[in-house]
């Protein structure tokens, strides 16, 4: 609606929500990396704020300069104060609609696994707008005048389908209808695929004939460093999918850190640096996929501004040659002991 670009719009939420994803307790990926290398999921978060936090700078700073110097002047087809006027007449807006926020963060503070947060927020949401949004639940709904049963089809609907509306100003429809989870089943057969394929690529040995001779070669903390990098970047693009970049490499590189006397949050940190945070960048792997799908905007258009996904494995492979923020354990022992940072 504002006439900014697509490309820098998108490649700057990515860096936002990749910077949630890697620090919030409630990511899949976060839970299932610290559990692969067997470290407390919230020691985990606190190592990869060394990389994130420095990256996000980086980004925020970067994508700051190119809104100064190239950024185009905004151009609003229908006017800021008619696009208000217009959420104001179809939502009441209140603060009380970030309640459901509010019950994710409580839940995520009390450790509630992550699908049970996710799930308790959403049907409360769907909950809540029944009483502070009922003009368009009914709307929405075609309401057959009882309350209840409006309120149901509507959460349902909204879910399932997605949410439509018709304000009679095109931006405002585009900005708001949405097509629930039938839009992501495309997406979702491609994660199966990619997943699959992966799998395949495992349990024939192909993933260890390449990755065996990169560790062996791999004789400095740097060289490891790069190797693991490598390896995850590798299997977002060879196997198209981030679970299997984060799996395998903290499977198959957790034994070489312990001969080392590297302490397993090192490795957490450089998976998740390399194995989560590169897989948007991939088109045809399925986070690549997802966020095209999402956002509109394909993969090699948003990925020059996608600044933190590349930022955060770069720093993360420089601490390795340079020994900053990387912990010492007794070589040879094992993952749960504790570390000592140099």
């Amino acid at each position: 609606m504002l006439g900014v670009s697509t490309s820098i719009t998108a490649g700057a939420v990515i860096s936002g929500a990749y910077l949630g994803d890697k620090l919030s307790p409630l990511s899949e990926t976060t839970v299932l990396t610290a559990q692969m290398v067997k470290v407390d999921v919230y020691e985990h978060i606190k190592r990869q704020a060394w990389t994130s936090v420095p990256a996000f700078v980086i980004a925020f700073v970067a994508l700051l300069v190119i809104g100064l110097v190239n950024g185009p002047d905004v151009t609003n087809p229908v006017g800021e104060q008619i696009e208000l006027n217009s959420l104001n007449g179809i939502y009441n807006i209140t603060p009380l609609n970030l309640l459901p926020l509010l019950l994710l963060g409580f839940l995520s503070v009390r450790k509630v696994p992550p699908s049970l947060a996710l799930i308790c927020s959403a049907l409360f949401a769907g909950l809540l707008g029944a009483f502070l949004q009922p003009d368009v639940m009914r709307d929405f709904v075609s309401g057959s005048g009882n309350v209840v049963i409006e309120s149901l089809k509507g959460v349902w609907s909204a879910m399932a389908n997605g949410f439509s509306i018709n304000s009679g100003i095109e931006e405002i429809d585009q900005l708001l209808s949405r097509g629930g989870m039938d839009s992501m089943l495309l997406t979702l057969w491609l994660i199966i695929g990619a997943v699959t394929f992966g799998a395949l690529l495992e349990e024939f040995g192909l993933i260890g004939r390449l990755i065996d001779p990169m560790i062996r070669s791999a004789r400095s903390t740097g060289r490891l460093y790069l190797t693991v990098f490598a390896s995850a970047l590798g299997l977002n693009i060879v196997a198209g999918d981030q679970y299997i970049a984060l799996v395998l490499p903290s499977r198959v590189f957790r034994v070489e850190f312990a001969k080392r006397g590297l302490a397993p949050t090192n490795l957490s940190r450089l998976a998740a640096d390399s194995g989560t945070v590169t897989s948007p960048l991939v088109p045809w792997n399925s986070c690549g996929a997802f966020m095209g799908a999402v956002l509109g905007v394909a993969t090699f258009s948003y990925l020059p501004y996608a600044i933190f996904n590349y930022a955060s494995p770069a720093l993360s492979v420089l601490y390795g040659f340079t020994g900053f923020k990387i912990e010492k354990v007794e070589p040879g022992a094992g993952a749960d002991q504790p570390a000592s940072s140099t």
